[in-house]
């Protein structure tokens, strides 16, 4: 079985659980070891596991709320665009 991008995606949660049988499990290692993208992909969903789990309080910047969706707003326009 071979794995793109999309299927390392689909399964990175289960990944990180070790929840993922040993040969999706292989195959996913294999591609992490040659693609950036998905071992980045791999480190940040770590990472927000991290930060959700951990009971801190963090206080956003002034108009980061504001600023976040102003951003998705653009970015789904463009999206929608031809």
């Amino acid at each position: 079985m071979r794995i793109d991008c999309k299927h390392v995606w689909q399964y990175i949660s289960a990944y990180i659980d070790g929840d993922v049988d040993a040969a999706l499990r292989a195959e996913i290692d294999k591609h992490l070891e040659t693609c950036e993208i998905c071992s980045a992909v791999l480190d940040s969903t770590r990472n927000v596991v991290v930060l959700v789990a951990d009971d801190r309080v963090f206080e956003l910047p002034a108009g980061f709320g504001n600023r976040l969706h102003a951003r998705l707003d653009r970015e789904l326009a463009l999206s929608e665009s031809p």
